[in-house]
């Protein structure tokens, strides 16, 4: 009976998930990554990512939010829980429906990269842009960005969300960008050094769901 509860839960997850992804896939327009060109893309171009190991790692878990207008872009929230302030906002530089149609084959990899040559470093969670990498393919920038009113009061709204995915209400001078979406899952954050950060979806059982992972890193 316990792991009927627990695949029925994990179900259900998933059926949220992809329930989102169907109702957005339709507004995009762009490409979708083929999958034999992901893993062949991923590996050649961030094979270090991928492929290399450190001695020294650290992990935990974190709260990772994507929210965005169907018609505009899609933000991403790192938190340490649902209820505390961001630890990175970033917006990155795909509509939302875009990423989406990504998640729609079951594989999405995004790489930020940043080459910062200064002689002072800033953290890695203060870098202003980055090289933004989906699948293997270049899409553009990712930008770190200031928390406004509008993302404090999408965040406050899903106080109450620790994983899932769906619609929250918009303001009529809003309506034109399409529904407000969002999908709130639990990340495993694996610090290999100051310069190389990732973060790797968690299933409700809590085991790593291989579907979705960022990696941030400074080369």
């Amino acid at each position: 009976m316990a792991t009927s509860v627990e695949c029925g839960r994990e179900v259900r997850f998933r059926r949220s998930l992809w329930s989102l992804v169907e109702c957005m896939v339709p507004c995009c327009g762009l490409p979708p990554s083929m999958s034999g060109t992901v893993s062949s893309d991923t590996e050649s171009s961030h094979g270090s990512i991928t492929t290399s190991t450190s001695i020294s790692t650290s992990t935990s878990t974190i709260t990772g939010t994507f929210f965005g207008y169907r018609k505009g872009r899609v933000s991403f929230c790192l938190q340490d829980d649902s209820r505390s302030s961001p630890l990175l906002l970033l917006e990155l530089g795909v509509p939302t429906a875009y990423l989406a149609r990504e998640m729609q084959y079951g594989l999405l990899r995004i790489a930020l990269e940043c080459d910062d040559k200064s002689k002072e470093r800033c953290g890695l969670y203060n870098v202003p842009v980055w090289s933004m990498y989906c699948n293997g393919r270049k899409v553009g920038f990712a930008i770190k960005r200031k928390m406004s009113s509008n993302d404090a009061a999408v965040l406050k709204l899903m106080q109450s969300v620790s994983v899932g995915a769906g619609v929250l209400p918009v303001s009529p001078k809003c309506e034109e960008d399409g529904e407000l979406m969002y999908m709130r899952a639990s990340f495993q954050r694996v610090i290999g050094s100051p310069h190389s950060h990732s973060f790797h979806m968690l299933n409700p059982l809590g085991s790593t769901a291989q579907e979705l992972s960022i990696f941030l890193f400074r080369s």
